[in-house]
């Protein structure tokens, strides 16, 4: 059977069942419109992105994790250990006796680690059900061991990436370009929403400002014509080389990051790395050369010296914000790798 190496941090019953419920309530106000939208049939060409491009579910965000080195607590009231027996069924999950013996659990739907290159894997089921439990009569915590043995690879990939981007200096004023690049030279466009300038007036702002894009997943969707126009022509395996705290899009990835440690992220920070990133495309979309009037968002219009000076603003202060949630998952990469 297997065991911890470390005793891990234990919390009460009545701790840990008020920080689930309190995500649950979180998480049902991040999706609600979402979950609406989706009952209408309807697209949001801003908020839908999130969803659709890493992807996650809501069903997803609203199961919470207290996070690798954590313990739950039991007591003797049938809820407390209904919710305990369904948890220890969960994958890489175990149920602590007192001399520390852990019996794993089942099947998590957790978002999965994927490849080594960080790319989204698809396919987990809304309703994440759990397989039967082993038990509520212990304390249940992940198996940091078990989870590592499964997606070490992927963890050390991202625990690099991560590293590394926190180590350098943000550079700003790449002024949201990826996305003026992305429709270059294009007569058809990702979103239903016309362009701001007209295409004509689009490829000149974009051939008369520098392209310094480093995010090699913004890169990838750069129109042919536009590739050349980059300073940088990055790829994914420079990624680490290239990646910096700066950047809006290695910014929002946080959320993949954290849904890709799965259950050895915290809840509250999966949550914190969603709505950074919800708030990321915001701006995004704001600066791209797509009219989101339509949709309550007046642009940020980055081909007037007011425009760029707003940009630089949100980005530096996207930066500050999304600086303490690399550290956290830094955390618990660094609890996880402690493991091997």
């Amino acid at each position: 059977m297997p065991t911890l190496t470390a005793p891990p941090r234990a919390l009460a019953p009545a701790e840990w069942t008020a920080r689930a419920s309190a995500h649950a309530a979180r998480a049902d106000a991040l999706t609600a419109a979402r979950r609406a939208r989706r009952s209408r049939h309807e697209k949001h060409a801003i908020e839908d992105f999130l969803f659709e491009y890493y992807p996650v579910r809501p069903a997803q965000l609203a199961r919470w994790h207290p996070g690798v080195g954590v313990a739950l607590l039991p007591d003797d009231g049938p809820d407390v250990r209904a919710a305990l027996a369904e948890r220890a069924g969960w994958r890489w999950h175990t149920t602590l006796a007192d001399d520390g013996a852990a019996r794993l659990g089942g099947d998590d739907g957790a978002a999965r680690l994927g490849a080594d290159d960080g790319t989204a894997v698809p396919g987990q089921d809304d309703d994440d059900a759990a397989r039967p439990g082993l038990g509520g009569s212990g304390r249940v915590v992940l198996d940091a061991a078990a989870f590592l043995g499964d997606r070490g690879e992927g963890v050390r990939w991202l625990d690099e990436l991560l590293r590394r981007t926190a180590s350098r200096p943000a550079h700003l004023g790449c002024l949201g370009l990826h996305e003026w690049a992305m429709v270059y030279r294009q007569g058809e466009h990702r979103h239903p929403l016309p362009l701001r300038l007209g295409q004509a007036g689009t490829d000149a702002v974009l051939e008369a400002h520098p392209v310094r894009c480093s995010h090699f997943d913004a890169f990838r969707f750069f129109t042919e014509p536009a590739r050349p126009l980059n300073r940088l022509q990055p790829e994914r395996s420079t990624q680490p080389d290239l990646e910096q705290p700066g950047c809006l899009h290695a910014n929002m990835d946080l959320l993949k990051a954290a849904l890709k440690l799965g259950p050895a992220c915290p809840g509250e920070l999966l949550l914190d790395c969603f709505e950074l990133a919800r708030d990321i495309r915001v701006l995004d979309m704001r600066a791209s050369p797509y009219d989101v009037t339509s949709l309550g968002h007046a642009p940020v219009a980055i081909e007037t010296p007011a425009g760029r000076a707003e940009y630089v603003a949100r980005q530096r202060d996207f930066a500050e914000r999304a600086a303490p949630l690399r550290a956290s998952l830094l955390e618990v990469t660094g609890a996880l790798l402690a493991t091997a």
